[in-house]
């Protein structure tokens, strides 16, 4: 999706092709979007035009802002939402796409000329031809579904696999490996017992996940549930290891290490009496429900007797047993930081192909993969942003750099420089070269505009205003103040809001501030009080990216000859040989790179400078 309507949104002509177009935009997983270090890449989508954030305010049902209470390099909005509205509202947000049709195929064989890449094969045989192809796989490559000792192919429940299309991408020079990951049962909300769950209630007033969104009405708000397995539980798990195809060997792909299935999460940690449950409506207009921590591959009677010794839900009824799948995916090692592949000019892969797992992250490398694809069809040079620029940065950047031996999931604790990379200001790091890329619209641009504007002035006329002992009240809320000081040095106290700020006489309110709408005054007085609070650290953070620059972006050129390196290990060469780094950067975090190769690297490179020179 991200990637279609990125190509579409830079002019090029973009086709859609799908298994069936009612598909567009369901949720395989858990009708939920964001989380820790998940919604800074949702974020940074929308802040480069992206539909995601959008379809979620479209369909959120829950929200809620994780590590409020902590420091906002690691806050993390977390919308729960509604399958149907979610994918209606991205459907409904594709078709007023220009430039984008849909065609429902399922794409078999690859058009492949020269190391060119010239279109794709549809199952009944017709072509359909293209300079420019995305591959966003999902978890349809050789798909197979495990519940208990029964396989089946499929991609998900109730579709068919991608497994010609597989086998012929095997054939090509790329290596590939397979992964698993897995669902719980679905649950019948009129058979659980509510009152014996503790409910988990929705922020107020509530989040937004998208920065430019004029929606008004927003879907009802309601409570999500916790609950716990037990000891019971526990042991029918462990009496049933026999039957699982993930104990018995029958799986072969690596799950996710931070989402382990429950018959993993009772083996693993078995000193535990219990293992918290999530219980998360699926819709307004369903009863069913996300049981999110019990994903499982046993049997189904097992899943049925297990479920039943949860509490409250004792008489739970299955309306659909969880399994695991296992699917292909590439070693993204083999791409470059583009995202197009090296062996095959004009192929782009995105998504679980390249070994993540989750929305956010597919959606992440969807649309800088259409990026990509529309300026290589523009005859422009590839753009990606660095590690110090997004979370996307940091994402791209371990995958084509480090690969992956399991699903990839994003965390604040992969970015070096989580303080400057925050979910509240990747409108302000990445709008603008969104807007010079062609993937933000004017309406979009607008807004961001006045945002933007508004913060610059805001921050340079309260930096100008003296405040008085004598200005502040002493019932007045920013507390009593014992100096003076400027009125921007008063927004660096923790308990001091903008909104209170501007209410001295002194100071008051901005000029246009009070015709804002809510939403945008909100982020403006947010991002003034973030900016104020943590500006010492933000700028001995950019000090330290600015050093880090100085080596990091010296490029190492297509044509480097490793082997003409005199002094490297034949480890090290054999890496650079194969991943083919675009940096000295990028070189440095190859796993087992050393200090001493990257002196060797530098030193060469100059050596070559000055023979050319010469």
């Amino acid at each position: 999706v991200e990637a279609a309507a990125a190509i579409a949104r830079m002019g090029c002509k973009a086709t859609l092709i799908t298994h069936k177009k009612d598909s567009i935009g369901q949720m395989s997983c858990n009708p939920a979007i964001g989380g820790i270090g998940k919604s800074h890449l949702a974020k940074e989508v929308d802040a480069l035009g992206g539909l995601m954030a959008k379809a979620t305010d479209m369909a959120g049902i829950h929200y809620r802002i994780l590590n409020s209470t902590k420091g906002q390099a690691v806050r993390a909005t977390r919308a729960q939402t509604d399958r149907e509205l979610y994918k209606k509202a991205i459907q409904e947000l594709l078709k007023e796409t220009k430039r984008l049709q849909i065609k429902e195929g399922s794409v078999e064989d690859l058009i492949i000329e020269d190391k060119k890449v010239r279109g794709v094969c549809l199952s009944g045989g017709e072509k359909v031809y293209g300079d420019k192809v995305v591959l966003t796989t999902g978890t349809f490559l050789g798909g197979i579904m495990h519940t208990g000792f029964e396989q089946k192919p499929g991609g998900r429940a109730g579709d068919p696999p991608s497994n010609k299309l597989a086998r012929k991408l095997r054939k090509l020079p790329f290596r590939y490996g397979r992964l698993k990951t897995g669902t719980p049962p679905r649950l019948d909300g009129k058979t659980i017992n509510w009152t014996k769950l503790e409910p988990q209630h929705g922020d107020t007033p509530t989040p937004r996940m998208s920065y430019y969104n004029p929606i008004k009405k927003r879907p009802n708000q309601i409570n999500c549930y916790i609950t716990r397995t037990t000891p019971k539980t526990h042991k029918i798990i462990k009496g049933a290891l026999d039957r699982s195809p993930l104990y018995m060997g029958l799986i072969e792909g690596v799950g996710p290490r931070y989402c382990p299935s429950i018959e993993d999460k009772v083996v693993r940690f078995a000193d535990r009496p219990c293992h918290q449950i999530f219980v998360e409506p699926e819709g307004l207009e369903t009863h069913e429900v996300y049981p999110n921590g019990i994903s499982t591959s046993l049997p189904f009677d097992i899943q049925h007797e297990f479920v039943r010794s949860i509490t409250g839900f004792e008489a739970a009824h299955i309306t659909r047993p969880g399994y695991a799948i296992e699917y292909d995916f590439f070693d993204p090692r083999e791409l470059e930081p583009s995202l197009q592949t090296k062996a095959v000019q004009g192929l782009y892969f995105a998504g679980q192909i390249n070994g993540t797992t989750g929305y956010e992250e597919a959606a992440a490398q969807g649309i800088i993969a259409g990026i990509n694809a529309a300026r290589a069809a523009h005859a422009m040079p590839a753009w990606y942003p660095k590690r110090d620029e997004a979370y996307i940065g940091v994402l791209i950047d371990d995958l084509v750099t480090r690969g992956t031996l399991e699903p990839y999931r994003m965390f604040t604790s992969r970015a070096e420089y989580r303080l400057s990379l925050r979910e509240d200001n990747a409108d302000l790091r990445l709008t603008p070269k969104g807007r010079e890329l062609g993937v933000v619209d004017d309406a979009r641009w607008q807004d961001f505009e006045i945002k933007r504007q508004m913060v610059e002035r805001e921050t340079e006329r309260l930096s100008g205003i003296t405040v008085r002992v004598g200005d502040v009240p002493d019932d007045s809320a920013l507390g009593a103040l014992s100096h003076e000081a400027t009125a921007y040095d008063l927004l660096r106290r923790p308990h001091v809001h903008y909104e209170e700020l501007v209410q001295l006489e002194r100071i008051g309110i901005a000029d246009g501030y009070s015709e804002l709408c809510d939403e945008l005054a909100k982020q403006i007085g947010q991002q003034l009080e973030i900016q104020a609070r943590y500006r010492g650290y933000i700028e001995r953070q950019a000090k330290e990216i600015e050093r880090h620059r100085r080596y990091a972006t010296t490029p190492l050129p297509v044509d480097f000859q490793y082997s003409e390196v005199t002094g490297l290990s034949n480890e090290v060469r054999e890496k650079l040989e194969r991943i083919r780094p675009d940096s000295i950067g990028q070189a440095s975090r190859i796993a087992g790179m050393t200090p001493a190769a990257i002196s060797l690297l530098l030193i060469h490179l100059k050596k070559r400078e000055l023979r050319r020179s010469a």
